[in-house]
């Protein structure tokens, strides 16, 4: 018999050697009183399917769909019934699980005859066969085999892009998944049965689907969606870099990488970001030369390790060559003295709250340097908690241009009484990179994550496990402070290039080993070192110092 403690109540019971955490969930379902329903589990700190076997003493915690780990696992399920519900509908079609999107999931669809459009008719029939699936409560089965047999599933079945991820990824055994007869293949776990997706929903977006999901926080209603035309077009033209680099997902990543082609791809990936960064300079360099509404002020915001501050600095160089002047303003010299600063429900200081600013103080010295004063700002010093005047004068030019960035350079509150006609507002954030396989994309957040971890410890700031401990309030400040004001950006620039996992891994995979098994990081930690493996690790030598990458790596010609 097992001793299995449950996190959720700290109750230990014993149980038969291989019961599955679905029988020892049944065992405990009375006691736990949970609100919302239960789709997997951390054993150990690592997160599991409900159909994984324990045969050894563990410390079990059951998730839903609020958590992360359970609402990846709620997702990819999904993702898996509108797969199966396409094919049996439409065989020979080929379905895209793209990008997070107006929170959902973007999905491109190409049917057999790729000049076939998709119509809202095709949309309702594969709702419907999705719903068939899941009131049929199809079991998903989890197969293990050699990974040249997974290969050969695959080929046979014609998913060039797993075949080239699994080719690639050095296992020996590959698992992959079934739902009835069809094959798919996921890099994490699932439900048990189709039944257990009872929140979702699919219609039409542009010329492909959004697959609804739950809200995080309240998991049986859909998320609100919200129209993001700006962040659809960033993601269109990722898809058109992709297309210049002929890749696809990291199969052909790794593929390119073993054929001695890493060099080529970081240069044209940086060539074509620089190209990015050159017609923003160039829209800004037009706007402020427009006769009627010239424009003196930029506005950069983004979330975390989004890489704001290289992207500033590469884009004042091309504003130069254009042969305006940036000069850079910092909004944090405007903090409100430290005892003055909004407090969280627990006490600690609100950093991330518009209160921090002293935007009043801000937008006046704003407005005086666009009429030419000459203006004395203030530098906060983070010692002492407090901003001071040393002299510091600032007196525009007539071929100034101010370059503010900030996370909260795109809130009104900032720059309220300041005309749009006199901003250019600018959104960086790495949004998207490469997809893992055509059904199984690289969440948004996770990239940014692994760049902070990454930067955290080179510079002795935070452990991985202290970085880890702290995004998720990281993440829920971005919600709060950043995000709502994405789309109402100019312009929007991802930072994100197609080979940086594979730079990263090289520097993430010891960091991340260092997180102990013991703590609630571990699982964060485990789970982004099965990803970066999916990756063949690629030396940082050929990252040129200008680029984003420097900003978390090390090695940038920038002062930072």
């Amino acid at each position: 018999m097992l001793q299995i403690r449950c996190v959720n109540n700290h109750i230990t019971k014993s149980f038969p050697e291989g019961s599955s955490l679905l029988e020892v969930y049944h065992s405990f379902e009375n006691e736990l009183n949970l609100k919302y329903q239960v789709v997997s589990a951390r054993v150990n700190n690592a997160a599991q399917g409900l159909k994984f076997r324990l045969f050894q003493n563990r410390d079990v915690e059951f998730l839903d769909t609020t958590d992360g780990s359970g609402f990846r696992t709620y997702v990819r399920s999904l993702c898996f019934v509108l797969y199966k519900a396409t094919s049996d509908l439409f065989p020979g079609s080929k379905l895209f699980i793209e990008h997070p999107l107006s929170n959902g999931y973007y999905c491109n669809f190409r049917k057999k005859k790729h000049d076939e459009p998709l119509t809202e008719e095709d949309i309702e029939r594969i709702q419907e066969r999705m719903q068939e699936i899941i009131n049929l409560d199809m079991p998903f089965r989890r197969m293990e085999a050699t990974t040249e047999e997974a290969i050969r599933v695959f080929q046979e079945r014609g998913f060039s892009d797993k075949v080239k991820l699994l080719e690639t990824s050095g296992q020996i055994y590959s698992d992959y998944y079934m739902l009835g007869d069809t094959v798919d293949y996921y890099y994490g776990s699932l439900v048990p049965s189709a039944g257990y997706l009872k929140v979702w929903g699919l219609e039409k977006y542009h010329e492909g689907m959004l697959l609804r999901v739950p809200d995080r926080k309240n998991p049986d209603v859909l998320a609100k969606k919200i129209d993001m035309p700006n962040t659809f077009e960033v993601f269109a033209e990722k898809v058109h870099w992709d297309v210049i680099m002929r890749l696809s997902n990291a199969g052909d990543v790794n593929k390119a990488v073993l054929n001695g082609f890493a060099s080529q791809l970081i240069q044209v990936s940086e060539a074509l970001q620089e190209k990015k960064i050159v017609k923003i300079a160039e829209q800004i360099d037009q706007r402020f030369h427009d006769a009627e509404n010239p424009i003196k002020i930029v506005l950069i915001t983004g979330p975390s390790s989004s890489g704001k501050t290289t992207f500033c600095k590469r884009l004042s160089i091309q504003l130069l060559a254009c042969g305006l002047r940036p000069i850079s303003f910092s909004t944090d010299d405007y903090f409100v003295n430290r005892v003055d600063t909004p407090l969280l429900p627990d006490g600690q200081y609100d950093f991330d709250n518009i209160k921090t600013v002293d935007h009043e103080l801000l937008e006046n010295h704003l407005l005086r340097l666009m009429k030419g004063e000459n203006v004395e700002v203030p530098e906060y010093n983070f010692v002492t908690g407090k901003r001071e005047y040393n002299g510091k004068h600032l007196k525009l030019t007539p071929d100034s241009v101010l370059i503010i960035e900030g996370i909260h350079a795109l809130n009104p509150l900032l720059t309220a009484t300041i005309p749009d006609s006199a901003k250019f507002k600018v959104f960086v954030s790495a949004l998207t990179s490469i997809s893992l396989d055509d059904h199984n994309w690289v969440p948004i957040r996770d990239n940014r994550l692994l760049r902070r971890i990454i930067r955290d410890y080179n510079k002795g700031a935070y452990s991985a496990r202290e970085t880890i401990s702290q995004w998720k309030n990281v993440c829920a400040a971005e919600e709060q402070w950043i995000l709502p004001f994405q789309e109402t950006a100019d312009v929007m620039f991802n930072s994100a290039l197609n080979i940086e996992f594979a730079v990263l891994r090289t520097h993430a995979e010891i960091i991340l080993s260092s997180v102990p098994k013991n703590c609630p990081e571990y699982t964060e930690a485990h789970r982004l070192l099965k990803f970066l493996h999916f990756f063949l690790p690629v030396s940082d030598k050929e990252i040129p110092p200008t680029s984003i990458m420097r900003e978390f790596v090390g090695g940038s010609s920038f002062k930072y």
